[in-house]
């Protein structure tokens, strides 16, 4: 993979001044609860434009010469906000496998940011998308091998999305698997569904993974999920994402 010869330079600063990209951008939150404790897990760094447009009409500007400078200033903006806005909790961050040319050096400004902003690195949880297409894979389990010796938690998003989910399985061993939404979907009417969630809740309980189930819009699916053992959750049942703030969730009865 080539990146641009000055990467090596970018810091903290430079992020936030979105050098070299030429577009600006802010992130929304949305909490993901531990329904045991009816408490927040972590919240989910989520991209927007300035005026609360949605990530697609942000991320359709990130090109092949600035998906570096994108990656990490969407690091360091989250950070800087949760900062900002008093979180406490764990924050979890999507981020770019295409864009790490190498995880140690990326890295820096992730660390630069949350020692600036006083934000606890352990509390920070690196996701990587089953669906987004990795050119390299064995780069991409260096890189989680290097975010988990940094103490950085570290998540597959949309699992089940994708045709690799058992493959990044067995070749990253998460810390967390999050669970796509069209998994969860009306899965107490869906008993094909129903097999796959309890196959998956198992195995990832075996191999000491937690599991998050997104998208969760009903106390059906809810409770349904909740016979798996699953019991983190995210999606609109108890929250919907806050534009630059940090929504409280609401627990059903």
């Amino acid at each position: 993979m080539e990146f641009p010869e000055n990467v090596k330079q970018v810091t903290c600063r430079d992020c936030l001044a979105r050098k070299p990209l030429d577009f600006d951008f802010s992130m929304a939150f949305q909490p993901i609860v531990d329904i045991h404790h009816r408490s927040i897990y972590s919240y989910d760094a989520l991209v927007r434009g300035l005026n609360g447009e949605p990530a697609g009409q942000v991320l359709e500007k990130v090109q092949e010469d600035n998906r570096y400078y994108f990656d990490q200033a969407c690091r360091v903006t989250a950070i800087r906000l949760a900062s900002e806005l008093g979180l406490a909790t764990r924050l979890n961050i999507n981020f770019m496998p295409n864009a790490v040319y190498k995880a140690e050096t990326c890295i820096r400004a992730t660390l630069e940011a949350a020692d600036h902003y006083g934000f606890d690195h352990g509390c920070i949880v690196f996701e990587v998308t089953e669906g987004e297409k990795v050119r390299d894979r064995r780069h991409l389990k260096n890189i989680f091998e290097a975010y988990k010796e940094r103490g950085f938690t570290t998540a597959i998003d949309d699992f089940g999305e994708g045709h690799s989910g058992l493959n990044l399985l067995i070749e990253l061993t998460p810390d967390v698997v999050k669970l796509d939404m069209h998994l969860v979907r009306d899965i107490h009417q869906d008993r094909a569904r129903q097999l796959i969630v309890r196959s998956v809740s198992q195995m990832c309980g075996d191999l000491g993974i937690q599991v998050i189930a997104e998208g969760i819009e009903t106390v059906e699916e809810l409770r349904c999920l909740q016979e798996y053992g699953i019991h983190l959750f995210q999606g609109y049942l108890f929250a919907r994402p806050g534009f630059e703030c940090l929504p409280q969730p609401l627990f059903p009865d």
